[in-house]
């Protein structure tokens, strides 16, 4: 899961990048008919349909299903799934092998695409990746950064609820001896405010490799000894997420359509000071634990709480839709800053983002590691987003 204001969701690189063009604050809380219509298609009304690897989605679409089917715990709640889809996971569960003629034609027999056009804006796309940086379970003159684990005093308040005394749209409060209070921003929790309650789990040479981290919401670690750690998403303080990207382009430091990843790893790391106070304008923080139960071929853990799969992920606002639901995406996947290739896939709703907000947003799981970074900081372009729902009585 990925705190990407997308953890990602960012959220992100994107979310570092950009903004959330979709959907305004004001949307949180509204139902899916208040942001979009649904307009019904046929396969064929989908371009590339033929072509896409219908067996990689299923295979996708099944981890979803296991998890759906054992009532497993979602890291961040979505909506509920319907009955639909639940039954249409039992009859996929039947027949885990489907080759791809097979899987195609299950999505064709189970499901209904439907076109969501938002009332406003337009359908939007990101990328998000699963970092890898160097680090040490010490601290010492070249690893001083830490990750810290999940408070004690940290209280998560479910989507669409508050507590008392606590800000409506504030997604975290801390409990103490006299109720509940906003928990503390990046900057106390940098500057030390939370003492022993959040001890470290690793350390990291640079504070933007680890702001990166708190965006993406999961990292391989290599660690001194050459070991790999995996770090997941434990909590976030609940604080609004700021998209620094935006400030520095609207400070004039950078243009838009030039900015990379690199190039804000960069201007981080070479404005040390600027960097610290940019940072701490993003007042969300996350908290992080060891992912010991992670193989290493296994992506990070996702929002629906099982791990991701690059390429077929997908993360969407999990205050619209449920995890599993199946997501046919229309639009451009880059190559470079001035090349990109036809993007006509389905992939499979598994994940969510602070800054995956509105009915046609999305964020696409690239993978691990500097590539697939390279290639998530390049998306943040409009798709065509068509959801496919389960049929009744399937």
């Amino acid at each position: 899961m990925r705190d990407a204001g997308r953890i990602l969701v960012a959220c992100c690189l994107a979310s570092l990048l950009t903004w959330t063009l979709s959907m305004s604050d004001a949307a949180a809380g509204s139902s899916l008919k208040d942001l979009a219509r649904l307009e019904p298609l046929a396969f064929q009304d989908l371009p590339g349909w033929e072509a896409d690897d219908h067996h990689a989605a299923f295979q996708a679409f099944l981890r979803s299903c296991r998890a759906l089917e054992a009532a497993s715990a979602e890291l961040r709640p979505a909506q509920a799934p319907q009955t639909d889809l639940l039954s249409v996971c039992r009859e996929a569960l039947k027949t885990p092998d489907a080759g791809k003629a097979e899987a195609k034609r299950f999505f064709e027999a189970h499901f209904r695409p439907h076109l969501v056009v938002p009332h406003t804006g337009a359908g939007f796309l990101t990328g998000y990746y699963e970092p890898e940086f160097q680090g040490s379970r010490t601290p010492d003159a070249a690893y001083r950064v830490p990750l810290l684990d999940r408070p004690e005093d940290l209280v998560t308040i479910p989507q669409g609820e508050t507590l008392p005394g606590i800000e409506k749209g504030l997604q975290a409060a801390r409990r103490t001896a006299n109720g509940y209070a906003p928990y503390p921003d990046r900057a106390a929790i940098e500057d030390g405010v939370l003492g022993d309650r959040a001890k470290p789990i690793v350390y990291l040479r640079k504070p933007g490799e680890a702001f990166i981290i708190h965006v993406q919401g999961s990292a391989r670690i290599r660690l001194t000894d050459g070991s790999v750690m995996r770090v997941a998403y434990a909590g976030r303080n609940g604080r609004p997420y700021t998209s620094i990207g935006r400030v520095l382009v609207q400070q004039g430091a950078m243009d838009l359509e030039s900015m990379t990843l690199a190039k804000l790893m960069g201007w981080l790391k070479d404005n040390p000071e600027p960097a610290k106070d940019l940072m701490r304008q993003n007042r969300s923080y996350i908290f992080f634990r060891e992912a010991a139960e992670l193989a290493p071929e296994d992506g990070p853990i996702g929002g629906a709480g099982h791990p991701l799969v690059p390429g077929r992920s997908l993360a969407v606002d999990r205050s619209l839709w449920a995890y599993g639901l199946p997501v046919w995406l229309d639009g451009q996947l880059p190559l470079t800053l001035e090349t990109a290739e036809p993007l006509q896939r389905l992939m499979i709703a598994q994940d969510t983002g602070s800054a995956i907000v509105g009915p046609a947003r999305g964020d696409f799981f690239f993978g691990s590691g500097e590539e697939a970074g390279r290639r998530a900081g390049l998306l943040r372009h409009p798709v065509r987003f068509v959801v496919l729902q389960p049929k009744p009585g399937s």
